[in-house]
Protein backbone atom coordinates (compact mmCIF):
# COMPACT_ATOMS: atom_id res chain seq x y z
CA UNK A 1 0.00 0.00 0.00
CA UNK A 2 1.00 3.61 -0.89
CA UNK A 3 0.34 7.05 -0.16
CA UNK A 4 0.67 9.06 -3.35
CA UNK A 5 1.58 12.63 -3.38
CA UNK A 6 -0.14 13.91 -6.44
CA UNK A 7 1.69 16.96 -7.78
CA UNK A 8 -0.61 18.98 -10.28
CA UNK A 9 1.88 20.83 -12.70
CA UNK A 10 4.46 18.99 -14.43
CA UNK A 11 7.60 20.37 -12.69
CA UNK A 12 10.46 17.81 -11.98
CA UNK A 13 11.95 20.37 -10.12
CA UNK A 14 8.97 21.59 -7.53
CA UNK A 15 8.35 17.42 -7.19
CA UNK A 16 11.24 16.60 -6.09
CA UNK A 17 11.30 19.47 -3.68
CA UNK A 18 8.32 17.85 -2.02
CA UNK A 19 10.33 14.56 -2.31
CA UNK A 20 12.85 16.34 -0.09
CA UNK A 21 10.68 18.10 2.54
CA UNK A 22 8.49 14.86 3.38
CA UNK A 23 11.26 12.48 2.82
CA UNK A 24 12.07 12.28 7.11
CA UNK A 25 8.52 11.59 7.74
CA UNK A 26 8.84 7.85 5.59
CA UNK A 27 10.69 7.04 8.78
CA UNK A 28 7.68 6.96 10.63
CA UNK A 29 5.50 6.33 8.06
CA UNK A 30 3.27 2.73 8.14
CA UNK A 31 3.13 2.69 4.32
CA UNK A 32 5.39 3.79 1.42
CA UNK A 33 5.36 7.25 0.23
CA UNK A 34 5.85 8.12 -3.40
CA UNK A 35 5.86 11.62 -5.01
CA UNK A 36 4.08 12.04 -9.01
CA UNK A 37 4.31 15.03 -10.86
CA UNK A 38 1.24 15.70 -13.55
CA UNK A 39 2.86 15.85 -17.18
CA UNK A 40 -0.32 17.10 -18.53
CA UNK A 41 -0.44 20.09 -15.93
CA UNK A 42 1.52 23.53 -16.93
CA UNK A 43 4.64 23.46 -14.86
CA UNK A 44 3.17 25.76 -12.53
CA UNK A 45 -0.49 26.66 -11.11
CA UNK A 46 -0.59 30.15 -11.37
CA UNK A 47 -3.84 31.32 -12.37
CA UNK A 48 -7.45 29.83 -11.72
CA UNK A 49 -7.58 28.50 -15.40
CA UNK A 50 -4.41 26.37 -14.07
CA UNK A 51 -6.59 24.95 -11.37
CA UNK A 52 -8.97 24.04 -13.25
CA UNK A 53 -6.93 22.91 -16.11
CA UNK A 54 -5.49 20.08 -14.35
CA UNK A 55 -8.82 18.91 -12.04
CA UNK A 56 -9.99 15.97 -14.80
CA UNK A 57 -6.13 14.84 -15.43
CA UNK A 58 -5.41 14.73 -11.54
CA UNK A 59 -8.41 12.32 -11.08
CA UNK A 60 -7.67 10.12 -14.42
CA UNK A 61 -4.05 9.93 -12.60
CA UNK A 62 -5.72 9.20 -9.06
CA UNK A 63 -7.83 6.84 -10.35
CA UNK A 64 -5.12 4.22 -12.30
CA UNK A 65 -3.18 4.65 -8.48
CA UNK A 66 -6.79 3.93 -6.80
CA UNK A 67 -6.38 0.14 -6.04
CA UNK A 68 -2.39 0.95 -4.38
CA UNK A 69 -3.35 3.64 -2.27
CA UNK A 70 -3.56 4.11 1.46
CA UNK A 71 -4.10 7.77 0.81
CA UNK A 72 -4.09 11.04 -1.70
CA UNK A 73 -2.83 14.01 -1.29
CA UNK A 74 -2.92 16.40 -3.63
CA UNK A 75 0.18 18.84 -3.53
CA UNK A 76 -1.12 22.19 -4.85
CA UNK A 77 -1.88 25.23 -2.36
CA UNK A 78 -5.08 25.83 -3.72
CA UNK A 79 -6.15 22.22 -3.39
CA UNK A 80 -7.53 21.77 -7.20
CA UNK A 81 -9.56 19.05 -7.42
CA UNK A 82 -9.91 18.05 -4.14
CA UNK A 83 -13.81 17.63 -3.70
CA UNK A 84 -14.12 15.73 -6.47
CA UNK A 85 -11.22 13.36 -5.91
CA UNK A 86 -13.00 12.56 -2.23
CA UNK A 87 -15.97 11.74 -3.83
CA UNK A 88 -14.29 9.45 -6.43
CA UNK A 89 -11.84 7.95 -4.16
CA UNK A 90 -12.76 5.70 -1.16
CA UNK A 91 -9.34 6.60 0.76
CA UNK A 92 -8.58 9.79 3.06
CA UNK A 93 -7.53 12.36 0.66
CA UNK A 94 -5.72 15.65 2.19
CA UNK A 95 -5.43 18.74 0.51
CA UNK A 96 -2.48 21.12 1.21
CA UNK A 97 -3.83 23.81 1.29
CA UNK A 98 -6.54 23.20 3.80
CA UNK A 99 -4.01 20.82 6.17
CA UNK A 100 -2.00 24.09 6.43
CA UNK A 101 -4.18 26.56 7.71
CA UNK A 102 -5.86 23.52 9.81
CA UNK A 103 -2.06 22.81 11.21
CA UNK A 104 -1.42 26.54 11.41
CA UNK A 105 -4.29 26.87 13.92
CA UNK A 106 -2.12 24.90 16.29
CA UNK A 107 0.58 27.25 15.85
CA UNK A 108 -0.46 30.11 16.56
CA UNK A 109 -3.43 32.68 16.61
CA UNK A 110 -3.31 34.64 13.59
CA UNK A 111 -1.27 33.40 10.41
CA UNK A 112 0.16 34.83 7.67
CA UNK A 113 0.09 33.44 4.30
CA UNK A 114 3.47 33.87 1.71
CA UNK A 115 1.97 33.90 -1.57
CA UNK A 116 3.55 33.65 -5.08
CA UNK A 117 1.46 35.82 -6.96
CA UNK A 118 -0.92 38.17 -6.19
CA UNK A 119 -3.55 36.44 -8.41
CA UNK A 120 -3.06 33.51 -5.67
CA UNK A 121 -4.79 36.03 -2.78
CA UNK A 122 -8.44 36.16 -4.19
CA UNK A 123 -7.79 32.09 -4.06
CA UNK A 124 -6.64 32.06 -0.77
CA UNK A 125 -9.65 34.32 0.88
CA UNK A 126 -12.44 32.15 -1.11
CA UNK A 127 -11.18 29.25 0.14
CA UNK A 128 -10.31 30.47 3.77
CA UNK A 129 -14.09 32.24 3.68
CA UNK A 130 -15.42 28.71 3.26
CA UNK A 131 -13.92 27.31 5.99
CA UNK A 132 -14.32 30.16 8.29
CA UNK A 133 -11.02 31.18 9.03
CA UNK A 134 -10.79 34.59 7.73
CA UNK A 135 -10.54 36.20 11.58
CA UNK A 136 -7.21 33.93 11.96
CA UNK A 137 -5.63 35.54 8.94
CA UNK A 138 -3.46 37.96 9.90
CA UNK A 139 -2.14 39.21 6.46
CA UNK A 140 -1.57 37.20 3.21
CA UNK A 141 1.23 38.97 1.19
CA UNK A 142 2.77 37.77 -1.98
CA UNK A 143 6.07 37.46 -3.10
CA UNK A 144 5.84 37.98 -6.55
CA UNK A 145 7.74 35.37 -8.02
CA UNK A 146 6.46 32.59 -10.07
CA UNK A 147 6.46 28.85 -9.46
CA UNK A 148 9.67 28.76 -11.60
CA UNK A 149 11.08 31.31 -10.13
CA UNK A 150 11.55 30.41 -6.71
CA UNK A 151 14.32 27.57 -7.61
CA UNK A 152 16.54 30.80 -7.42
CA UNK A 153 17.55 30.29 -3.71
CA UNK A 154 19.12 33.44 -3.17
CA UNK A 155 16.06 35.72 -4.94
CA UNK A 156 13.98 33.20 -3.63
CA UNK A 157 14.66 33.78 0.36
CA UNK A 158 15.33 36.87 0.41
CA UNK A 159 12.19 37.55 -1.20
CA UNK A 160 10.51 35.00 1.85
CA UNK A 161 12.18 36.88 4.26
CA UNK A 162 11.30 40.24 3.59
CA UNK A 163 7.58 39.84 2.97
CA UNK A 164 7.69 37.06 6.76
CA UNK A 165 9.28 39.91 8.29
CA UNK A 166 6.25 42.41 7.51
CA UNK A 167 3.88 39.58 7.92
CA UNK A 168 5.28 38.91 11.53
CA UNK A 169 6.46 42.75 12.56
CA UNK A 170 3.73 44.44 10.82
CA UNK A 171 0.32 42.21 10.74
CA UNK A 172 1.55 40.32 13.86
CA UNK A 173 1.65 36.79 12.28
CA UNK A 174 2.59 34.30 15.00
CA UNK A 175 2.61 31.47 12.38
CA UNK A 176 3.51 31.51 8.82
CA UNK A 177 2.25 29.58 5.61
CA UNK A 178 4.54 28.93 2.89
CA UNK A 179 1.90 29.25 -0.31
CA UNK A 180 3.16 27.24 -2.94
CA UNK A 181 4.55 23.67 -2.33
CA UNK A 182 7.53 24.79 -4.67
CA UNK A 183 8.38 26.88 -1.34
CA UNK A 184 9.07 23.57 0.81
CA UNK A 185 12.80 23.62 0.92
CA UNK A 186 12.84 27.11 2.70
CA UNK A 187 10.88 26.31 5.24
CA UNK A 188 13.35 25.53 8.35
CA UNK A 189 15.37 28.05 7.42
CA UNK A 190 12.94 30.34 7.12
CA UNK A 191 11.29 29.50 10.73
CA UNK A 192 15.14 29.65 12.25
CA UNK A 193 15.72 33.47 10.48
CA UNK A 194 12.40 34.53 11.42
CA UNK A 195 12.05 33.11 15.29
CA UNK A 196 8.36 31.93 14.62
CA UNK A 197 6.66 28.94 13.82
CA UNK A 198 6.58 28.29 9.33
CA UNK A 199 4.44 25.72 8.03
CA UNK A 200 5.16 23.72 4.52
CA UNK A 201 2.09 22.12 3.32
CA UNK A 202 3.07 19.60 1.99
CA UNK A 203 4.84 18.25 5.38
CA UNK A 204 1.13 19.32 7.05
CA UNK A 205 -0.70 17.25 4.55
CA UNK A 206 1.71 14.37 4.82
CA UNK A 207 1.28 14.69 8.74
CA UNK A 208 -1.94 14.07 8.50
CA UNK A 209 -2.21 11.11 5.64
CA UNK A 210 -0.09 9.57 8.09
CA UNK A 211 -2.12 9.81 10.40
CA UNK A 212 -5.41 8.75 9.29
CA UNK A 213 -4.11 6.02 7.69
CA UNK A 214 -3.08 4.95 11.16
CA UNK A 215 -6.08 5.55 12.70
CA UNK A 216 -8.07 3.40 9.96
CA UNK A 217 -5.67 0.57 11.45
CA UNK A 218 -7.05 1.18 14.68
CA UNK A 219 -10.61 0.35 13.44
Amino acid sequence: MTLHILNPNSSRVVTDGIDAAIDPMRAVSPVEIRCHLLAEGPAGIETQAHVDGVVLPLLAQARALEDGASAFVVACFSDPGLAALREQSRKPVLGIGESAYLTALTLGQRFGILSIKRGSVARHIKTLGAMGLLDRLAADRPIDLGVAELSDRARTFARLTEIGTRLRDDDSADVLILGCAGMASYRLDLENTLGIPVVDPCQAATAMAIGRIALARCS
